[in-house]
């Protein structure tokens, strides 16, 4: 086993890890061009822990301009095992209320405008997004909850739109018609990157708002996403904090299949490989390369 070294992802109102000791900080380059923002490298206990704002500092980021490719590779690069992301989201179930936090298990992506993969033409790989949550991380961000009282739901499907607007009515209505539970801009195809980086990936969904099907809400508004945002970042904050302590020093296998995602996914042999991808690649697939 490795140890573990954990990246948070933070989402709209999250751009800073409070508790983080021993910060440094530190541009990583990568062949996918620049990560959203300088990573910030610490430590809550004995825990080596990377924090980056998913929209920069600033918010300067919409969600169809991350560089999704960058950050998923740098964090990869800079030896994170497991990554915890944190975002915003709208709720399709009045069980699902503002202040929830939801730890989906399972995602449908309707983006259509961002650059999903780290492969291509070639080298072509088809990696399994079946169950595109690690379990054990996703009960370890349970129990950190439970443990400081948090209100949680333990599982859902969260539906992840292109944006930057968000849905039309009729949209809503037909996503809370499939039984999708949240709605967000942002997991995808950050999980999808994750899981071709071999990185066990689970996601923290801060519900702020009914999405725009519930008759007795007002549609959904920036203002509103972001006041019960500054109302959880305590929440957040102590989740977090629970979670990087109790950390275990070295890294789970993952049951979903994460740490070797590719070992089933890749098509194109070896000499058939086109070399100046395979550079690019270099991070995504050290593992592979060194077996």
């Amino acid at each position: 086993m490795s140890k573990a070294i954990v990246g948070i992802i933070g989402g709209s109102g999250v751009y800073d890890l409070p508790g983080l000791e021993d910060i440094h900080e530190e541009w990583m380059a990568t062949p996918w061009g620049e990560p959203s923002d300088p990573l910030r490298f610490g430590r809550i206990g004995k825990t080596e822990a990377v924090f980056l704002p998913r929209h920069g500092r600033g918010h300067k980021l919409s969600p169809s301009g991350i560089n999704y490719r960058a950050n998923i590779d740098a964090l990869k690069r800079a030896g994170v095992t497991d990554i915890v992301s944190v975002s915003a989201c709208g709720s399709f179930k009045p069980e699902l209320y503002p202040g929830l936090f939801v730890l989906a298990d399972q995602f449908i992506d309707r983006t259509f405008a961002r650059q999903s993969s780290f492969f291509g033409n070639g080298c072509v790989a088809h990696v399994s997004m079946a169950h595109p949550v690690a379990p054990l991380l996703r009960d370890r961000i349970a129990a950190a909850a439970a443990a400081e009282n948090i209100a949680f739901v333990n599982g859902g499907t969260y539906v992840c739109i292109e944006g930057p607007q968000f849905s039309s009515l009729a949209e809503s209505l037909a996503y809370k018609a499939a039984s999708s539970d949240v709605i967000g801009m942002t997991a995808m195809p950050e999980a999808k990157l994750a899981r071709e980086a071999e990185i066990s990936y689970a996601t923290i969904a801060m519900v702020t708002d009914f999405d725009c099907w519930h008759p007795e809400h007002d549609s959904v508004d920036v203002a509103s996403v972001i006041k019960v945002v500054e109302a959880n970042a305590e929440n957040a904050a102590k989740l977090l904090a629970r979670l990087l302590g109790d950390f275990p020093a070295e890294h789970e296998p993952c049951p979903a299949g994460s740490d070797r995602a590719l070992d089933h996914a890749l098509l194109t042999p070896a000499p058939a490989r086109d070399r100046n991808l395979m550079k690019k690649l270099e991070a995504i697939m050290q593992r592979v390369n060194r077996s």
